[in-house]
């Protein structure tokens, strides 16, 4: 596994200027396969954005900007394990808070909450991605950590949608395609599901099994270039 790109852009400051015309373009992309699963349901199409934005330009837009402080100011840079779990924390509490019923039944409704949805949910996992690039050296066990726990907890919302017996969301309809009333139907709900529970492990343990990899070269490189005692020389 080829995983000397992420290891050169963590702990580098500033933004990349050519990942961030990209992520631009990532964003189009977005819209136009969210409206294209729209078709399969309210949710589904929902879904998908979420995915593309929390688990694509989220990640992509951190490793081009992966200082959230400015560099000029390092006097009032928060220590990382400031960031981290606080970031996590805060994104899982918006995934969830935005999927109750009553919540998700007023964004879908009205385009300046549904706005407000999808804004929030990209910011929390733009702060828990940035935190997780900023660790580095042998703290990076935290950042495996948080990406195992948030994996979990977004494939428990997944496996809800999934093998639940009925629709979670019974009065939710989709406030763009009111005049249909497109209802959220159990197959809509499953999809939406394996949708998550497809992208969990693309994006969180991958992205945790790439940080286990720098890790352990890391410690390898460090125990090669370590001085042998002068006594283990001798003998």
């Amino acid at each position: 596994m080829d995983v000397h790109f992420l290891d050169q852009d963590v702990g580098k400051s500033g933004c990349d200027p050519e990942r961030i015309t990209s992520t631009s373009g990532t964003f189009h992309h977005a819209a136009r396969l969210a409206k294209m699963f729209s078709d399969f349901g309210p949710l589904t199409g929902h879904m998908v954005t979420h995915i593309i934005l929390m688990n694509a330009c989220a990640p992509l837009i951190a490793l081009a900007c992966n200082r959230i402080w400015p560099a000029n100011q390092p006097k009032s840079r928060m220590p990382v394990r400031n960031l981290l779990f606080p970031a996590m924390i805060v994104q899982l509490a918006l995934l969830w808070a935005w999927h109750a019923p009553p919540a998700l039944d007023a964004a879908m409704r009205s385009h300046a909450l549904h706005l407000l949805m999808q804004a929030s949910l990209f910011l929390g996992a733009l702060w828990f991605w940035s935190a997780i690039f900023l660790i580095g050296g042998h703290r990076r066990w935290r950042a495996i950590l948080a990406l195992l726990i948030t994996s979990k907890i977004f494939c428990l919302l997944g496996i809800l949608f999934v093998f639940a017996p009925r629709t979670l969301y019974p009065a939710v309809l989709s406030g763009h395609h009111a005049a249909h009333l497109s209802g959220i139907t159990v197959a809509d709900q499953q999809l939406a599901g394996l949708l998550m529970l497809t992208a969990c492990p693309a994006t969180y343990v991958l992205a945790g099994i790439v940080i286990a990899t720098l890790w352990f070269n890391e410690i390898s490189s460090d125990t090669a270039a370590s001085p042998v005692p002068v006594q283990e020389a001798r003998a």
